[in-house]
């Protein structure tokens, strides 16, 4: 496995990506890339670090598992490319920006790399997937080295905006310094969740007047 991560990244994780967990895990990845169909694209694991350096990171919006259906997982959570179809639980995050910003959405696309440029690091606890069986990487180190990210930003950064949508991503967050940062909690955006208090929950107005309150740029979520 290429482990394609910025310079910025590899100084702050240099000790886990020693780690006996870590040489296991890429075996596993790439053994799984070799025989099986697997996403994102191997060149794409690591996107979301390219894009947000660690220097640049405001927010750190965490997902589960990249998804699982063809053309669709980029290696940033919850966006998809600009020519597919955008999945339900994005069209909730849309619908809920709308709502609390009070504007529409300028972008009609799910690719969210206008986010992660802005400083908005699009983690996933896994950062990879079997076609069409959600789930398949986990327990395999992935979620190891996610928490040394968490762990990393937590220690050596300030005044970040921690989403965690879900109770995954809530248990994943439990370690976080909340004098430090600010944690915002919700039910995930899925179908199957987002009435119960995704919706109206106001993450991106509360995370931009946390960053002006710190003297930072808003992230211009439209």
């Amino acid at each position: 496995m290429d482990i394609a991560i910025h310079d910025s990244w590899k100084k702050q994780l240099k000790d886990c990506l020693v780690a006996p967990f870590f040489t296991k895990l890429a075996t596993f990845v790439t053994n799984e890339y070799a025989e099986q169909k697997v996403y994102p694209d191997m060149q794409n694991v690591f996107a979301a670090f390219e894009l947000c350096q660690f220097e640049d990171i405001k927010v750190v919006l965490l997902g589960q598992d990249p998804y699982h259906k063809e053309g669709q997982a980029t290696g940033l959570s919850f966006s998809v490319p600009s020519n597919i179809k955008i999945p339900p639980s994005l069209r909730n995050i849309f619908k809920e920006i709308e709502s609390d910003v009070g504007e529409s959405i300028v972008h009609t696309d799910g690719d969210l790399s206008r986010w992660a440029k802005q400083g908005v690091l699009l983690l996933n606890a896994t950062l990879t997937v079997r076609a069409g069986a959600p789930g398949s990487h986990q327990g395999h180190g992935w979620e190891d080295f996610t928490d040394a990210v968490v762990q990393s930003v937590n220690d050596n950064r300030h005044n970040v905006v921690f989403i965690l949508w879900g109770n995954y991503a809530r248990a994943k967050g439990a370690r976080i310094d909340r004098t430090k940062h600010l944690v915002i909690e919700s039910p995930h955006p899925s179908p199957f969740s987002a009435r119960a208090g995704f919706f109206g929950s106001k993450p991106f107005s509360k995370t931009n007047e946390y960053l002006r309150a710190n003297m930072k740029k808003e992230i211009d979520w439209l």
